[in-house]
């Protein structure tokens, strides 16, 4: 029970059929006979040295280091509170330890775009801001939001991401080694640029290396990449940002897929002003890997590369054009993967 301002007592109530569901409903108690169910939810604002945790319709909120033994902490108080669902937000790594320990331990867990929060933070009509308000903020968002919960990745998929997302980084290093050494005049500082180049490159291929063996560990993840990469465009690097990045694939609808990649158009309009659909949010590693094979896919493929140029023979612009391939690109590959079939040439999905 809760207390509001300017409203009586407040209880969350969820039928035992909502909660099968994922549909939940907040609703003043009358005192009649219900058959309900109180979903109890914990919301964790963490940050590098302390967790805060807020418990709805409690309103209990406590504050333990982010240690082991804080944790350890977590799990008995929330085990003793009957919390059935925990939301955190995706801010880093700070929370990667309380995750794994919470789903070990049973709890549905919920890692959430900060920017959700934020907006339910401006519905809500609220300003303040601190740890423990947060945490309370995130627990009544937990509540509300039923699609909060979604499967957490694997300690494999973890180590995969975690190895592409290096990848990326020695190869954006590198990319601006380069630029340097353009600009560069002095000797010494040609050798220093071309030096750091050549290094990078090395640990790039030691990390290449490693995502392989990794990947490779999971029959999946290599009847996957058979996959993709029979598709005209999409070459071994770009199948591993699909793979380690976007482990929906094969598993959605195709405006789920291509919202997911960033690639699906969004309307903007109002009144009377003419409207425009655009491209946003999304993974930006995965849309960029995709806009990528998608510039091999116009020239290369049949299919694709008589949509482009009919696109561009309407009027539209070559960006345009080359990002509605790079969308057909992605729902190809996640209807080939959700089938289990290598690509067909005279078979393009949503061409």
């Amino acid at each position: 029970e809760a207390r509001e301002s300017g409203m009586g007592p407040v209880t969350w109530l969820v039928s035992e059929q909502s909660l099968g569901s994922g549909l939940f409903a907040r609703v003043p108690h009358t005192g009649q006979e219900r058959t309900v169910t109180t979903l109890i939810a914990a919301g964790v604002d963490a940050g590098k040295s302390f967790l805060d945790i807020a418990i709805v319709p409690s309103g209990h909120a406590f504050r333990v280091p982010n240690v082991p033994r804080g944790i350890a902490v977590v799990i008995q108080r929330l085990t003793r509170s009957d919390v059935r669902r925990v939301v955190l937000e995706a801010i880093g790594p700070y929370a990667a330890a309380l995750v794994r320990a919470l789903d070990k331990a049973g709890f549905e867990v919920g890692v959430v775009n900060p920017r959700r929060i934020k907006a339910f933070r401006d519905a809500e009509g609220r300003r303040a801001k601190t740890d423990r308000l947060d945490a309370t903020l995130i627990a009544r968002f937990a509540v509300f939001m039923s699609d909060a919960i979604r499967p957490l990745p694997s300690e494999a998929q973890l180590a995969a991401k975690a190895l592409a997302a290096r990848r990326r980084q020695l190869v954006e290093m590198i990319a601006m080694e380069k630029t340097r050494l353009k600009q560069a005049t002095d000797r010494l500082i040609l050798r220093s640029h071309r030096a750091a180049i050549k290094a990078l490159g090395h640990e790039r291929e030691r990390i290449e290396e490693a995502l392989e063996n990794q990947l490779a560990l999971d029959p999946d993840n290599v009847r996957r990449r058979e996959i993709l990469v029979s598709i005209p465009g999409i070459g071994r690097q770009v199948a591993n940002v699909l793979l380690t990045d976007l482990p929906e694939l094969g598993s959605t609808d195709r405006r789920a897929i291509a919202s997911l990649a960033g690639l699906a158009p969004h309307p903007n309009q109002s009144g009377m002003a003419p409207g425009k659909n655009q491209i946003g949010g999304g993974r930006p590693c995965v849309r960029a890997a995709v806009y990528m094979a998608a510039l091999s896919s116009a020239r290369h493929d049949p299919q694709l590369r008589l949509a482009y140029k009919a696109m561009r023979e309407e009027g539209k612009p070559a960006k345009v054009a080359l990002i509605a391939v790079a969308r057909k690109v992605i729902v190809l590959a996640n209807s080939l993967v959700k089938q289990g079939r290598k690509y067909n040439p005279d078979y393009v999905e949503g061409a």
